[in-house]
């Protein structure tokens, strides 16, 4: 019995070769989301793979916009886990300028093998780099006694304070995204600054 021909493919029939995209469908069309941008935008806001597309998806491929809606969930779920016990955590300390500053963190995560992941390590670090550069009065702007002036307030509270790694992010929205990251509470709960000849230590 004689074979059938094979019918010719793409490139015999002179068409170009097909492409391959990954691409999100929507009603009016389609959204090309990128590799590299679900990549940054996980690099930017410490979410997952899945958590990124999703959000890339919802945005309709606008990086910022999906950007937006990562951070409003992060702020979402550290509202929704401000109540949980943080026992666990690190004291992290950081030594300035030749030796001239000294810095010591607390600060506390719900479970200890959050506390040793690189994520909550590097939150610790970042925490004690503000501290030791913008010398902040106390952790959060309620601490903050009633006659410091409104203007002042928000940049002697530490987590007011715009990051000094990206200005565009506070303090508290660093932790908030490192909550969202790890799944747990976090709070700075206190800080303490040594400065050679600069007197009684802030905490």
């Amino acid at each position: 019995m004689a074979r059938r021909p094979r019918p010719p493919n793409s490139s015999e029939r002179g068409l170009p070769p097909r492409q391959v995209t990954r691409q999100v469908q929507r009603d009016k069309g389609a959204v090309v989301v990128s590799v590299q941008d679900v990549k940054r935008l996980r690099e930017e806001t410490g979410a997952g793979v899945m958590d990124a597309k999703r959000a890339l998806d919802r945005a309709e491929g606008d990086f910022d916009r999906a950007r937006s809606l990562l951070r409003e969930e992060g702020i979402a779920a550290a509202a929704k886990r401000a109540d949980r016990t943080t026992g666990e955590g690190v004291i992290e300390s950081y030594i300035h300028a030749g030796g001239r500053i000294g810095v010591l963190v607390e600060l506390n995560s719900e479970t200890d093998f959050v506390a040793r992941t690189e994520q909550f390590r590097n939150l610790a670090h970042d925490v004690a780099l503000q501290v030791a550069a913008m010398n902040p009065d106390t952790v959060a702007v309620d601490d903050l006694p009633e006659d410091v002036p409104e203007g002042e307030r928000e940049q002697r509270a530490l987590l007011s304070q715009p990051f000094i790694k990206e200005p565009g992010k506070t303090i508290q929205q660093l932790v908030e995204d490192t909550i969202s990251a790890t799944g747990e509470n976090i709070r700075v709960s206190r800080f303490i600054r040594y400065e050679i000849g600069g007197g009684s230590p802030a905490e």
